[in-house]
């Protein structure tokens, strides 16, 4: 298998807005400031200890390329644990008695972990990802942070966490004052300026603990071969996400981190996607653009509540 070629990656997009964009399809390298070929992305892929990959979770492109990338990781010789956002750390005993009564199963085992009600998009969407792993048999990783500790994380505060997990993911560390400020502002503007000014600094601690975690599992694992993290864009920028905890707990370590962002018609040079994400410059190592899928404006039905008949 080492000495086969990967796949080539299709051109043929499943969604359907602006496909004759400029970026569509084409990837940025972020710190030479120019495009590159899909070869050099699979290769600082293929020589990176941990790959962190963005995606939009709907969106069935950013599954169809992280499943490349995973087989272009495999298809080199390595066999990287392969950890996904979507599940919780709760949830490890459930994959490996998954994986041990169906070996390769990967609709057994979203069966097992009960996907079609755990609040992500459909199944279908992530097999592509799944069973990439799955047939180069490595290693399924839960990474996240579970929903109840999360939930009791904003009531609570920090203190909701055990002690020693407290401590290992460095919540108790104070955050530079700009750093918070902008995830505040971006939890803000996520919820459409209706989130209560009070509960901005327990979910922006939440943001972070699940950031932390993610990293964590990442750091604990003990297969020596790295990892691909599959997860939302917001989870591997450079500036305060996964990749920051990851640096800041281990300096040494290799970390690379791939957005994959739908193209806009209103933005035809990379440098212009960075104020989508509200940074100075793009925070990732990557980006690789595609079409875009349609999306209502989740802020719509607020403004019209507010808007007084006939204006």
């Amino acid at each position: 298998m080492k000495d086969e070629p990967p796949p080539a990656s299709s051109t043929q997009w499943t969604a359907t807005l602006h496909q004759d964009h400029p970026l569509a399809g084409r990837i940025w390298d972020v710190a030479d400031g120019r495009f590159v070929e899909e070869e050099a992305l699979r290769q600082a892929v293929v020589s990176t200890q941990y790959v962190l990959l963005g995606e939009r979770h709907d969106h069935p492109d950013h599954h169809r390329l992280q499943a490349e990338l995973v087989r272009a990781t495999t298809h080199a010789g390595r066999r990287p644990a392969l950890a996904f956002e979507m599940l919780d750390v709760t949830q490890w005993s459930t994959v490996a008695a998954s994986l041990k009564k169906n070996p390769g199963d990967a609709e057994a085992l979203a069966q097992a972990l009960d996907w079609a009600n755990s609040g992500w998009p459909d199944f279908s969407l992530y097999a592509p990802v799944f069973n990439a792993g799955l047939e180069a048999q490595l290693p399924i990783v839960a990474a996240n942070l579970p929903r109840a500790q999360v939930r009791e994380l904003v009531m609570k505060g920090p203190e909701a966490l055990p002690a020693e997990l407290r401590t290992r993911l460095q919540l108790d560390v104070p955050v530079p004052e700009a750093e918070a400020k902008a995830v505040r502002e971006e939890l803000d503007r996520s919820h459409c300026g209706h989130l209560p000014q009070e509960m901005l600094e327990p979910m922006a601690l939440a943001q972070r603990a699940r950031d932390a975690m993610m990293a964590d599992q990442l750091l604990g694992l003990r297969v020596g071969n790295g990892a691909l993290l599959i997860t939302g864009n917001g989870h591997v920028r450079k500036d305060r996400a996964v990749p920051a905890h990851l640096t800041r707990r281990d300096p040494n370590t290799k970390v690379l981190s791939v957005a994959l962002l739908e193209v806009s018609p209103e933005a035809l040079k990379p440098q212009d996607y960075a104020a989508a994400v509200d940074a100075p410059s793009l925070p990732y190592d990557y980006v690789w653009f595609t079409p875009a899928m349609p999306e209502d404006d989740p802020c719509k039905a607020l403004r019209e509540r507010k808007t007084p008949p006939g204006q």
